[in-house]
């Protein structure tokens, strides 16, 4: 099984993109973040033509995830149930599998604007709120995939400089203790369970040649619970779409998932 996260910034911008992407690397699940429609406007057919399902919770202009699968999507969870938030950052299914049912989280987490801000102030109450419902999901679904755009680069090698971005928001030290958190709770980052080229990022500014110079940061990760991270066989960060005309300041991330070596 081959599971995926993408901000594509956009779906209706950046729809002929993913399609296009699909088809030349047709994973089992792809997450979405930063759809930026409302659920009416969610291009389901295209999914569908493609030989896909899709189950999203959509918002105007900001936010909005999905999880588009090759199968039914089932026990669906839209946002963090004990959170009184209207802004659309989860959506969570389960995914059938003959060695067990895998159980995605496709999360969109805040960017938090600023250290100090009431936004930054959001961000870590709704890290605190997404550790705690997580909990119960790990409880309930022992295959647990939590992928997305965390907009926190973990440590200092997940930064293209360090030292310039020293306590700014998305490496400030409480961000990454909220991230930590959830590793905590038994979660591995799978993109670091193997070698990997130093300096390798997903995610790059539009503005100064980022991308051209590398100047980017790792903030979409994928995360596995105990049950699936024996199992995890790759992680990687596909740059090429990056490199599109008009792409998403994302670059999607993949992990490869081998339960021919469950026991």
């Amino acid at each position: 099984m081959k599971i995926a996260t993408w901000n594509v910034n956009s779906l209706k911008v950046r729809l002929p993109q993913v399609l296009d992407w699909l088809r030349d690397n047709p994973v089992d699940a792809l997450c979405l973040q930063e759809l930026k429609l409302d659920d009416d406007k969610f291009p389901l057919q295209a999914f569908v033509d493609a030989g896909y399902q899709a189950q999203w919770a959509g918002q105007k202009t900001y936010n909005g995830v999905a999880i588009v699968a090759r199968q039914d999507c089932l026990d669906i969870q839209r946002n963090i149930p004990a959170l009184d938030d209207h802004q659309r950052r989860i959506i969570a299914a389960t995914l059938k599998c003959p060695a067990g049912d895998v159980r995605i989280v496709s999360a969109y987490c805040p960017n938090g604007q600023a250290v100090g801000s009431e936004k930054y102030a959001y961000k870590l109450s709704w890290y605190a709120a997404l550790r705690d419902w997580l909990s119960d999901e790990l409880a309930r679904f022992p295959r647990l995939a939590v992928l997305g755009d965390y907009n926190v680069a973990p440590e200092d090698r997940d930064v293209h400089d360090p030292a310039k971005w020293e306590g700014e928001v998305l490496v400030s030290q409480p961000e990454r203790d909220a991230f930590q958190r959830l590793l905590d709770l038994g979660l591995s980052d799978a993109f670091r369970q193997f070698p990997q080229e130093e300096k390798s990022f997903s995610w790059w500014d539009y503005r100064r040649f980022a991308f051209r110079r590398n100047a980017g940061l790792r903030i979409d990760h994928v995360l596995l619970s105990p049950a699936l991270q024996p199992l995890c066989s790759a992680c990687v960060i596909d740059k090429a779409p990056r490199g599109n005309e008009q792409p998403s300041d994302h670059a999607p991330v993949v992990a490869t998932l081998d339960f021919g070596s469950a026991s």
